[in-house]
């Protein structure tokens, strides 16, 4: 290089600066891209956002290619800014050129555009994925050489160079809801988080419990069957013959109000207007249930255990609930009918009250990996059925049980201003 000029040599460093600094960019540019967004862009028909999908289909030859670029550029830069440091300032030159180069390299073809990529990553990396594509082209050869040479040298080191899955896990997929901010309204982040919570949540968890269910015995006096199909506060109700557990099906009211009407109500004309059963057996989560109601067109069934024994009713609206929060026809009671506010702070709460529903309107933390009710926790806490006025603890809850009949615990009275972390 002595018979090319100091100036020429001066501009080729600025260039091969400059071209260190695109490498480095779009190093860093590629790797920021959102994986999910660059998808949606491709599937827009985006056509840097497809040569970028295409770049990192392949991530192993993408970088290669990028660090084998930077650093024939790195290693020229250096010894053209030696020989300018010694033409310059003689034999101090080298000490001067490494000290003043490694800072210009640092500072304009590392950190400076490094920093511009990771926060325009889209700006740098789509534009630049055109030059990378015909790049990679070009040096294929190479590039497919290195690549070889260090997945050898990795595997003598006992590193699987397989390619992670990058598909997001369900507690994943909830950090980014929580995260997304003002960009998904409040209300769909928590459908959406509930929505992700239904298989953890199984029918128990939301069914009418067999001892609130409305049915109708059909052995009764007739007159106590109409009777009762008039008051019914559903639309659906569940017929059944002495016990609970000799179910026979499920009447809609507006079939049995049509009979009415046409003067042909009698048993035999309900029993002939009743809905076949459907059973849903006990422990199945909500999201396998919903499906099901929808494969099998179906809104409502029975939760039953391993023995046939009925525990409760499940209807799709419950499920549908759980997603949207209540309807203002819910076909159990809600939340806040069940919890009375005391002028002392304290709050009379049913005990037949389900214990996830009472977590969610009241903000508290009683534990649901157990008993359905509060009733039932409170009966498990104790194991045996306590007299009115015994005071207790409960997950750090003070609480009084205010009401007890029929070998249940009717009433609570909670303290919540007592509150402390069990």
């Amino acid at each position: 290089m002595d018979d090319i000029s100091t100036g020429i040599l001066l501009i080729i460093l600025l260039l091969l600066i400059l071209i260190s600094a695109y490498f480095s960019g779009s190093e860093t540019a590629m790797m920021t891209l959102n994986r999910y967004r660059l998808r949606h862009l491709a599937n827009n028909g985006h056509k840097g956002a497809k040569r970028a999908i295409k770049l990192l289909d392949r991530p192993d030859k993408l970088i290669g290619l990028i660090l084998i670029g930077n650093n024939l550029v790195n290693i020229l830069a250096s010894s053209i800014a030696t020989i300018l440091g010694i033409r310059l300032w003689g034999d101090l030159g080298l000490a001067i050129a490494t000290g003043v180069l490694t800072l210009v390299v640092l500072v304009f073809a590392e950190v400076t555009p490094k920093t511009v990529a990771a926060l325009h990553p889209e700006r740098i990396a789509f534009p630049s994925s055109l030059i990378l594509k015909w790049l990679l082209w070009l040096f294929l050869p190479l590039v497919k050489s290195v690549n070889i040479i260090t997945s050898f040298i990795l595997r003598l080191m006992g590193i699987r160079t397989i390619r992670a899955d990058d598909a997001l896990s369900q507690e994943e997929l909830r950090t980014v809801v929580h995260e997304a901010g003002a960009l998904i309204p409040r209300r769909h982040q928590e459908m959406l988080l509930s929505i992700l919570d239904l298989e953890k949540v199984t029918v128990e968890d939301i069914m009418v419990p067999r001892s609130e269910l409305y049915a109708i015995n059909v052995n009764d006096d007739f007159k106590s069957i109409n009777k009762q199909v008039i008051q019914s506060p559903h639309t659906r109700v569940l017929l059944y013959r002495d016990n609970i557990d000799d179910a026979v099906g499920f009447v809609h009211l507006r079939d049995a109000l049509r009979l009415q009407s046409k003067e042909q109500f009698s048993k035999s004309s309900l029993l002939r207007a009743v809905k076949e059963l459907y059973f849903i057996p006990e422990g199945t989560p909500l999201n396998v249930q919903l499906a099901n109601f929808q494969h099998n067109k179906e809104r409502i069934g029975l939760v039953v255990d391993e023995y046939g024994d009925i525990q409760g009713l499940v209807t799709l609206e419950d499920i549908l609930e759980e997603i949207v929060g209540d309807f203002t026809t819910s076909m159990i009671t809600t939340p806040s009918e069940d919890i009375t506010p005391q002028q002392d702070g304290s709050f009379l709460i049913d005990a037949t009250i389900n214990i996830r529903d009472l977590n969610k309107e009241m903000e508290w933390d009683f534990p649901t990996d157990g008993p359905k009710t509060l009733n039932g926790l409170i009966l498990e806490y104790l194991e045996e059925i306590p007299q009115a006025n015994t005071s207790l603890r409960l997950a750090g809850y003070p609480m009084e049980v205010v009401e007890v009949a029929d070998n249940m615990i009717k009433t609570v009275r909670i303290m919540p201003q007592f509150y402390r972390p069990s």
